[in-house]
């Protein structure tokens, strides 16, 4: 060990340091606090034995200045003093001592205490490293060894305030393995999950750069972040990952898309992050790899983000629906449905800024849209506008808006833009 010895006793700075050198480790020498601080700007060491009474700076002074300089990194600190009573000793503990040695200073006592302050630094190091491989366990995915969707968040974050500060494109992609609970239930679970785990590596060896992230999102669904990556990086990097899976040929024969493992991929592409939030690039991921899935997987979809948000037009009227596409299409991405159920399903699955609908649409067992919606978790929040013929009657619910046809028609966009944004 590298022992800084801090004594104004040139007599007894020679004596200490032949005990300390006899002990098989290496002094360093300062005569002064002020001498001791200027060598620790420098010079790494693992122990310091410090004269308490100084000119200058006493040991108690040189030893709160250590340990505020040096933070949350812990050296042991062994003050020397001819002064043994209680209150000597509550100072030096308040200073950041750890043991004290009584003048005179034996060679057999700073041996032993040298040792156990030795003992203590190890089981400190052994403490420390444990530390960090837990910090890092807790970090990844325990399957995949990808980070967890909780770190990627994290790290994704402070990408995404950087893109913002640098004005630079930011793509994320969402990937799903294509039929996986076909996979688990025809080839047993400890199948998919190796099939996981190669799929999980495959992904990763299309990455290059060391600040593109990969994170396992959850189940069978992974999720890449593209630092300082426009669209057309992004659908390079989606095609070779989707390529990439395929070559494996992992068989999947339970699968109706193919006889080997594929992966559906969404991509979304972002230009600037003002007006925009990282949520709302992994909420226009997320619907691309929907409509990835819906047009017949194995396949890469991507949007760019724009001032254009995302509605569903629910509505069993082909000629009303019609008619409220085209005074919201301008403004607004349509996805249409003239159902309940395939409503609330791509409601669920695209997470729509709004959804347009009419109060009268019932599923087969009488339940209405607007109670099937406020059942789930992800629409809950999601805002409404019902869309009403002039002559009917029906109670909004709070939180809501409506509006009649035709006499209202124009006001739907501006109505539709003020729920979504809560005024």
């Amino acid at each position: 060990m590298k022992i800084l010895l801090v004594e104004d006793s040139a007599t007894l700075r020679h004596a200490m340091s032949q005990y300390i050198t006899d002990a098989g480790h290496t002094p360093l020498l300062a005569e002064s606090g002020e001498a001791a601080l200027q060598l620790l700007e420098d010079t790494p060491v693992d122990m310091i034995i410090m004269d308490v009474e100084m000119p200058g700076l006493n040991g108690f002074e040189t030893t709160a200045l250590i340990r505020e300089w040096l933070g949350s990194h812990w050296i042991p600190i062994i003050f020397v003093t001819g002064m043994s009573d209680d209150d000597d000793y509550r100072q030096g503990i308040e200073a950041g001592g750890d043991d004290y040695l009584i003048k005179p200073v034996s060679k057999m006592i700073i041996n032993a205490k040298i040792r156990a302050m030795e003992r203590i630094s190890r089981m400190r190091d052994q403490l420390n490293k444990l530390n960090a491989e837990l910090e890092t366990l807790s970090q990844l995915d325990s399957l995949t060894q990808l980070l967890n969707r909780r770190t990627f968040n994290e790290y994704a974050h402070k990408q995404w305030l950087l893109a913002g500060r640098q004005s630079t494109h930011t793509c994320v992609l969402m990937l799903d393995v294509d039929h996986f609970k076909l996979y688990n239930d025809h080839y047993g679970h400890p199948a998919g999950d190796d099939c996981l785990v190669q799929v999980a590596n495959a992904i990763k060896s299309c990455l290059k750069r060391p600040y593109d992230l990969l994170g396992r999102y959850g189940g069978e669904e992974f999720i890449v972040l593209l630092p300082d990556t426009d669209c057309n990086g992004a659908t390079r990097v989606g095609e070779s990952i989707r390529k990439t899976v395929a070559r494996l040929a992992v068989p999947h024969e339970a699968s109706t898309t193919s006889k080997h493992v594929t992966v559906s991929i969404g991509g979304a592409s972002c230009s600037q992050t003002n007006g925009y939030s990282l949520e709302d690039v992994i909420k226009t991921a997320d619907r691309a790899l929907y409509r990835a899935k819906h047009s017949g997987r194995d396949c890469f979809e991507i949007d760019e983000m724009t001032a254009h948000r995302t509605a569903i037009v629910a509505y069993p009227d082909a000629e009303i629906q019609q008619q409220v596409c085209q005074v919201l299409r301008p403004r607004y991405n349509l996805i249409t449905a003239d159902n309940t159920d395939e409503a609330l399903e791509l409601s669920l699955n695209i997470r729509p800024d709004i959804i347009v609908l009419s109060p009268a649409m019932t599923d087969a067992k009488g339940r209405t849209l607007t109670e099937r919606l406020a059942q789930a978790p992800r629409t809950q929040a999601t805002p409404l506008l019902f869309v009403l013929s002039d002559d009917s009657i029906f109670d909004t619910p709070p939180g809501t808006a409506s509006l009649s046809l035709p006499s209202e028609l124009q006001q739907l966009p501006a109505m539709a833009s003020r729920l979504i944004d809560g005024e």
